[in-house]
């Protein structure tokens, strides 16, 4: 059994409580079933927002997923690189499991998808 870090970003339109929450459940919805995961196979799940995102934390949607409440959960800030993509969600989810790196499925929406175009064409 090896941990392993799933990716996932996704953006939303407006600095808004519900964009953010739907937006984070969303992303963490096709992590869940992209790698079929369950709860206790997860160890952690770290939550970053860029500055422009303070309406809510997104970790609150995770805690919401029936099953989910018990994962360890943290919220940051993205480091504010100039130019970097604005409205942006990310998560990590350190996961044990027996699949290889080349196994894993990292999920990029929306206009993440920039971010790593080379793993979003996967999806």
């Amino acid at each position: 059994m090896n941990v392993r870090g799933i990716r996932g970003a996704i953006t939303v339109e407006l600095n808004d409580e519900q964009q953010i929450l739907d937006a984070t459940a969303q992303m963490l919805d096709e992590i869940i079933k992209e790698n079929q995961l369950t709860p206790d196979q997860v160890g952690s799940i770290f939550v970053t927002v860029t500055q422009d995102l303070d309406a809510a934390f997104p970790a609150v949607a995770i805690r919401r997923l029936p099953g989910w409440d018990l994962v360890p959960l943290m919220c940051s800030l993205e480091v504010p690189v100039k130019g970097s993509l604005q409205r942006c969600i990310r998560l990590m989810v350190l996961v044990n499991t027996e699949k290889g790196q080349d196994e894993i499925r990292h999920i990029y929406l929306g206009g993440a998808r920039a971010l790593r175009p080379d793993l979003a064409a996967k999806n």
